[in-house]
């Protein structure tokens, strides 16, 4: 019982007055630091710890509600529905679980947005449904989203957030990568800017696909990117990596990620990114 106690502390309201009952407020432990802060207060703070800058992993809407302006983003393609093509196992379940746990209707929320009055076109990976992995309807928004940003000159801005292609619908999950590198491509082509914003985790084959197509890359702090886990590359190549191997920091030092943003700076790192490479006609 003390071990729980001690993980979710109350505290006492200071503004005990009167014989009223004080209000008490349910406390979380960051998982790097070990400190404890009220909910409230890390919520604030935009899901980071107020003592060492852990980004907490948030879900789409609260993204979306965070970054852009008020009353701006329109979602888009919501009557696309996932089905299980190949009949696998417990997936009907795993979809039903992922739906009740993140309130969306699966792992990727599409539509336009603006960030101080500078229009985009977005989608924002839901860690929530799936841990975000990748399936025919994930691809299906995402390819049909940079379509319909080429067709209207509107810049995309994405968060990825993912563990990868959904191995319950096989090799047609594995085929939204290249459908979705060649919609990335298709706006390119048009001349549209891109912008991937890499969140906690980031793996497997979105990495290997539209995540890191972006004209500019992004990344929070401390976030895990990469393709194959740790572990497999350490038992393939019988080599010790180093311990910040796959961390945003790693891929910055390498080439592989043009800057680590906070999550307090992103909007205003954005809005100038969009305003540096406004061009006429997009």
């Amino acid at each position: 019982m003390s071990n729980v106690l001690g993980y979710f502390r109350k505290s006492k309201n200071t503004l005990e007055k009167g014989g009223i009952t004080p209000v008490t407020e349910e406390k979380m432990r960051c998982p790097v630091c070990k400190s404890y802060d009220t909910k409230r207060a890390v919520a604030k703070n935009k899901m980071v710890c107020p003592h060492c800058g852990h980004h907490y992993r948030i879900g789409a809407r609260i993204r979306v509600k965070a970054l852009f302006d008020k009353g701006s983003f329109q979602e888009l393609f919501t009557n696309i529905e996932t089905a299980d093509p190949l009949n696998f196992p417990g997936y009907s379940e795993k979809m039903d679980r992922g739906r009740a746990v993140s309130g969306e209707a699966d792992a990727v929320l599409c539509g336009t947005a603006a960030i101080r009055r500078q229009p985009c076109a977005i989608f924002v990976m839901e860690p929530g449904f799936m841990m975000g992995s990748m399936g025919s309807v994930v691809g299906e928004k995402i390819a049909s989203l940079f379509e319909y940003a080429a067709e209207r000159n509107l810049p995309v801005v994405g968060f990825t957030a993912s563990g990868g292609a959904r191995m319950q619908e096989g090799i047609l999950s594995l085929m939204q990568m290249a459908k979705t590198s060649g919609a990335v491509n298709h706006h390119s082509q048009k001349g549209g800017l891109y912008i991937t914003v890499l969140t906690d985790p980031t793996t497997g084959g979105v990495t290997a696909s539209f995540a890191m197509l972006g004209d500019i890359i992004l990344s929070e702090p401390n976030a895990t990117i990469g393709f194959a886990g740790r572990r497999v590359i350490e038992q393939t190549t019988k080599k010790k990596l180093p311990e910040d191997f796959q961390k945003a920091e790693f891929l910055l030092e390498h080439g592989f990620v043009d800057a680590i943003v906070p999550r307090n700076e992103m909007r205003d790192t954005l809005e100038r990114l969009l305003k540096q490479h406004r061009r006429e006609g997009f």
